[in-house]
């Protein structure tokens, strides 16, 4: 192969191997400018509105189970005509981002930080961060789902970084469950004392959106 050719043959190459590089930086970067995009949330019901002064900053679709217990009726349990009601033990969620990436898992556990009252928990899947809320409405808007929710944490929940520093979720403040389908309670299966005992698996999904102090208010 004379000069001529070999140098044709190397500039080919290099010119492959630049568009390559090239490629893969696109490839790379395209999922981290879907990250940085701005959270826009739904309008929600009066009432569900996140105070000013916060905004969102990370949102998960979770899927997974609501999960009740048949238990006699007791001063907490509203409209329960047969002496037994269905209620809540827990909700067993993952919540994924927009990629399908697992973000955290949703769950009810003791408030480590405050009293150990058992609260609604979402545990970051990657640091293990960690947030407690408490409820500060809940409303039903569709027939069947259960209800829209707006819970707090920065007043009467709690926030733990994870055992190595993790610290995503740690600087939430509110959070609302939106866009709920399913998980509402059996009508059946829980209608006499007999039924005490028993447990209902309840499918669900639902949007969580976490918020935090605005930037400029830091």
């Amino acid at each position: 192969m004379n000069y001529n050719a070999l140098h044709q043959t190397t500039r080919r190459i290099l010119l492959i191997a630049c568009a390559a590089v090239l490629a893969a930086g696109l490839m790379i970067s395209l999922p981290q400018r879907v990250h940085a995009q701005t959270i826009t949330p739904p309008s929600v019901p009066p009432g569900l509105e996140v105070p000013e002064g916060n905004e969102a900053f990370l949102v998960g679709h979770a899927t997974g189970t609501q999960n009740y217990v048949c238990l006699p009726c007791d001063a907490t349990t509203a409209n329960c005509p047969l002496g037994v009601a269905f209620k809540l033990f827990t909700p067993q969620a993952t919540l994924f981002d927009d990629q399908g990436d697992q973000l955290t898992t949703h769950f009810f556990s003791p408030n480590v930080v405050k009293d150990n009252a058992i609260l609604a928990t979402w545990e970051d899947s990657r640091d293990t961060s960690t947030v407690w809320a408490t409820l500060v409405k809940g409303i039903t808007v569709r027939q069947g789902a259960i209800d829209q929710l707006l819970l707090n944490v920065q007043d009467t929940g709690g926030a733990q970084a994870g055992p190595t520093g993790g610290d995503r979720l740690t600087k939430t403040t509110f959070i609302q469950r939106l866009r709920t389908f399913g998980g509402v309670a059996p009508a059946f299966g829980c209608t006499i004392a007999a039924d005490v005992g028993h447990q209902a698996f309840v499918p669900y999904r639902a949007d969580y959106f976490f918020y935090r102090k605005t930037k400029d208010d830091n």
